[in-house]
């Protein structure tokens, strides 16, 4: 395990690096090895109730003005497992989680579930090895774009729907549409390169997991560019 690579995405140096593992140990890694006393969920556990109350609370200083519902709503998308997912394969942490055969031959590296619960776990250890105020300092700098896009609302947002909606908005009648240019990787791990065309003229580029989230990415880029313009 590469641990100098995620301490230094994580901006933390841990003390017992064993907790590390731990948080990276797949329950199905300990049912093949009677000799690994501990998996990840115990500090999952951890890890999901500071996460909940560090984010909670940064949202509670930065929209002072906003009610209950409001605050709940933007922390669920900012701890999410889409969120959490996303988080894990940038300081790749899929890749080094521990699995049994079956779950990783089953794909288990590439599962949303398994990663967001990995990030928890992580973020756990963080705070068994060093305490609040290290597991706070943690979370806010893993999670500071994700935070930003949440408070700018622009975290998930449809960018079809908004292009769509600008394009109409010039007042005449066009046609888009989204042309997958093909994909690239094994069948378990494929990106896949999506471009979007307007009356024929290609507007943005885009790449994702699935043909779905490439064409949103392409959107997005030609939200971009249209407001560069304007």
């Amino acid at each position: 395990m590469e641990i100098k690579k995620i301490e230094e995405k994580l901006d933390y140096r841990f003390r017992d690096p064993d907790l590390l593992e731990t948080a990276l140990t797949h329950s199905s890694y300990k049912r093949e090895h009677p000799g690994v006393k501990e998996d990840n969920e115990r500090l999952e556990f951890l890890g999901d109730g500071v996460l909940d109350a560090v984010i909670g609370l940064r949202l509670y200083q930065k929209l002072n003005n906003k009610p209950e519902g409001v605050l709940t709503k933007v922390r669920s998308l900012v701890v999410c497992e889409r969120s959490l997912a996303a988080l894990g394969k940038e300081l790749g942490l899929n890749n080094h989680i521990r699995f049994g055969t079956g779950e990783k031959n089953s794909g288990g590296a590439n599962k949303d579930s398994i990663i967001a619960d990995a990030v928890e776990a992580v973020i756990g250890a963080v705070l068994v090895d060093g305490g609040y105020d290290s597991c706070e300092k943690v979370i806010l700098h893993i999670l500071d774009d994700t935070l930003e896009q949440a408070l700018t609302g622009s975290l998930y947002t449809d960018f079809k729907s908004e292009f769509q909606e600008k394009i109409q908005k010039k007042g005449h009648i066009t046609e888009i549409n989204y042309v997958v240019d093909g994909s690239e990787g094994p069948d378990h791990d494929k990106v896949f390169k999506v471009h979007v065309e307007v009356d024929g003229v290609n507007m943005g580029c885009g790449s994702g997991k699935s043909k779905k989230e490439a064409g949103q990415n392409a959107a997005r880029e030609a939200i971009k560019k249209i407001n560069e313009v304007n």
